[in-house]
């Protein structure tokens, strides 16, 4: 991974304007890791993504994150502070992030089933899909390489051509195989209301979060160039190029006259 600069921060925030969060995900990780095609980062499973989303920010930005939320039982707005290591799942040798493409099995209620992990290309085909119930379904017939249904006559089995629907036991094995396997992909905060004492897991999306923290640096940052480019003549690439201290002390001194 590669340091981004203001400038390149700011380049692939208008490469990627108008792209939803997993689109956006991708052009931001294409700027850091020019070592890896788009194609490849495409490839990552979630996990993957969201662990280098996670780096990322963490150079970007800092450590600590700051959200907010709701009480689902007294609708209470609750401030969240917490950090990038908080939510940081390390791979351990005993329970590796299986690479994507890498093809797995589970054998459950008579069938076998060979399926890999769930990738951005796989989240983009779902974007749009409100119902949940119909969203799975959907990423599992893209991730499910192959069904078999043992006991037949045959020695391997018999080979399942429509994958879905299949028991909910199987079902939910397979997604739990997919957690065990790539546990950074779901993230979830555990949390309690302060007011009512309600406690709930929430779930926190990398890739959403810092499409919006994003956002709201540029608007912040183009503030600061129109600001400067407009009191001193400067080219925006001169005035990118400055740390932002030394932009901060600029405008300082352009508030005290």
């Amino acid at each position: 991974m590669r340091n981004l600069s203001a400038a390149e921060l700011l380049t692939a925030w208008e490469r990627a304007l108008g792209q939803s969060p997993v689109q956006q995900a991708l052009v931001l990780l294409a700027a850091a890791y020019p070592e890896h095609s788009p194609e490849q980062l495409a490839q990552f499973s979630v996990g993957q993504r969201d662990a280098c989303l996670l780096t990322l920010r963490e150079r970007l930005f800092g450590s600590q994150l700051n959200s907010v939320t709701a009480c689902p039982q007294c609708q209470q707005r609750i401030e969240l502070v917490f950090t990038v290591p908080d939510i940081r799942v390390e791979p351990t040798m005993t329970d590796p992030i299986a690479p994507a493409g890498e093809a797995m099995t589970l054998t459950i209620e008579g069938y076998r089933v060979h399926f890999r992990l769930p990738n951005s290309l796989d989240l983009a085909s779902i974007e749009t899909i409100t119902d949940v119930n119909q969203a799975r379904e959907q990423l599992l017939r893209r991730c499910i390489q192959s069904v078999v249904r043992e006991g037949a006559n045959s020695d391997d089995g018999e080979p399942v051509n429509n994958p879905t629907p299949l028991p909910l036991p199987l079902v939910d094995a397979i997604a739990e195989r997919m957690a065990e396997a790539d546990a950074q992909a779901d993230t979830r905060l555990a949390l309690s209301c302060p007011d009512c004492s309600h406690e709930w897991r929430a779930t926190f999306d990398i890739a959403t979060y810092m499409a919006a923290e994003i956002y709201n640096w540029v608007k912040h940052i183009l503030r600061e160039v129109h600001s400067l480019a407009r009191s001193y003549g400067w080219r925006e690439a001169d005035i990118l190029a400055m740390t932002p201290t030394r932009r901060r002390a600029y405008l300082e001194l352009l508030d005290h006259g």
